[in-house]
């Protein structure tokens, strides 16, 4: 397998917090001049509950495998293969969703379905790269590979999605009293006992210091400040593992960014402004240099999400029923040229950091493909605080409409089954 290696006013792209389990603090974003308010956890008070050419490129193996519905599926045909450029295909067989949403370790911020919406379609699409298919995910295969190790998921609410896809995908072959849930101020940790092994989140929205961070800051009344060459306080706690995931893109939201003059710890409270872009760069150089000094590629496996994107602008889709990502029931089909809004300024200033690494890590490069899917997120079906949406609420979509977070299971389940193939083709 190949490595991706070395040789003012509100954006168009929102910040958003944490979805959240039954104790939550609020936060919001601003969209067009609208204020919306939307959960993120207390770790302190959580309770258990029952195409791009820079893409990655990897060697492929012929295999033959039999679907649930008894059909034999060809499974990485090709000795090279980009497995993020392809198109969303229906599946009309019963091997979609991976999971039901019912998952114990679901909460109502991502069921959409429980939470009213009326289709269902978006559960059934399935990826498919142009030149070869996905192996079919299979849980065991995975905690096989994961045993005796850590994986986790660093960054902000949507890497938090994802975490919770994953401990939904390979729970149904894990015993309920051998699967446990804890909760940190910084880190849930979903542990797998039979396997030795767990499933991890850790927020750093920003993955350098900032004052978001800590759990009585999350609450989004406060515009972010950020320390952009301070990392070394959330590095400590990303050592000794084995697979680590990596994201940061919704919160860089405002196009200058608020950057600590001094240190957090001393009551510091002057700041400076800088560009957006300048500032993420900085950020993201702080994050490499802290991986190739601490991080043993040999020992860890590296991977980076690319930006994962938002849909505010139905009127680019033509749909004229569709107000921001509501009443979104099939994904866009016209893959030749369309834009959701994606800061793609941001996207490659990630991409070219990444490139000029000098440690060997793989890019999920999930952008491309997740914008087409216009119709996987909560909109008005999500639950802020807790709570589902008033019927005045629902009725202003432009307000209260969630497009930035996604229903589950849903599109978060193909991240992980490409990250997923990446592991188990590993070298």
């Amino acid at each position: 397998m190949k490595p991706f290696d070395k040789t003012r006013k509100c954006n168009s792209f929102p910040m958003l917090t944490m979805v959240a389990f039954p104790t939550l603090l609020f936060g919001f974003f601003c969209y067009n001049q609208y204020v919306k308010t939307i959960p993120f956890p207390d770790f302190n008070h959580q309770q258990p509950f029952q195409e791009s050419s820079n893409s990655t490129n990897f060697k492929l193996q012929e295999t033959n495998k039999d679907d649930d519905d008894g059909n034999v599926r060809v499974v990485l045909p090709l000795e090279e293969c980009n497995i993020f450029t392809g198109e969303w295909v229906f599946d009309h067989g019963s091997s979609r969703p991976l999971y039901k949403e019912d998952c114990e370790f679901l909460n109502t911020m991502v069921t959409c379905l429980k939470n009213g919406r009326p289709d269902s379609l978006y559960q059934k699409w399935r990826w498919q790269p142009k030149a070869c298919s996905l192996p079919k995910f299979e849980a065991k295969i995975l905690l096989e590979k994961l045993r005796g190790k850590r994986l986790m998921f660093v960054g902000d609410s949507i890497n938090f999605n994802q975490m919770l896809s994953m401990a939904c995908m390979v729970q149904s072959v894990i015993p309920p009293e051998k699967r446990s849930l804890s909760y940190a101020n910084y880190t849930i940790v979903f542990k797998m006992e039979d396997y030795n092994a767990t499933m991890e989140f850790y927020w750093a929205p920003f993955l350098v210091e900032s004052n978001v961070d800590p759990p009585t800051m999350r609450d989004g009344t406060v515009e972010p400040i950020v320390k952009l060459e301070s990392i070394s306080k959330h590095g400590d706690n990303w050592k000794n593992v084995d697979y680590l995931i990596f994201n940061t893109y919704i919160w860089w939201r405002y196009p200058t960014v608020k950057v600590l003059r001094g240190s957090f710890e001393d009551g510091v409270t002057d700041y400076v402004d800088i560009n957006q872009n300048v500032a993420y760069e900085s950020a993201l150089k702080s994050w490499a240099k802290w991986v190739e000094e601490n991080v043993d590629p040999n020992q860890t496996s590296v991977f980076f999400s690319g930006v994962a994107p938002s849909h505010m602008m139905s009127s680019a889709r033509n749909n004229t029923n569709g107000i921001m990502c509501l009443n979104e029931t099939t994904p866009i089909v016209n893959t030749s040229t369309f834009d959701v809004g994606t800061n793609q300024q941001l996207s490659a200033i990630l991409e070219n950091v990444v490139r000029s690494m000098k440690i060997p890590l793989q890019f999920l490069n999930i952008t491309r493909l997740s914008e087409y899917r216009k119709d996987a997120h909560t909109s008005i079906y999500a639950a802020p605080g807790g709570k589902l949406l008033t019927q005045e609420q629902k009725a202003d979509p432009a307000r209260y409409a969630d497009c930035v977070h996604w229903c589950l299971p849903g599109l978060p389940d193909t991240w992980n089954e490409l990250l997923y193939t990446l592991i188990i083709y590993q070298t």
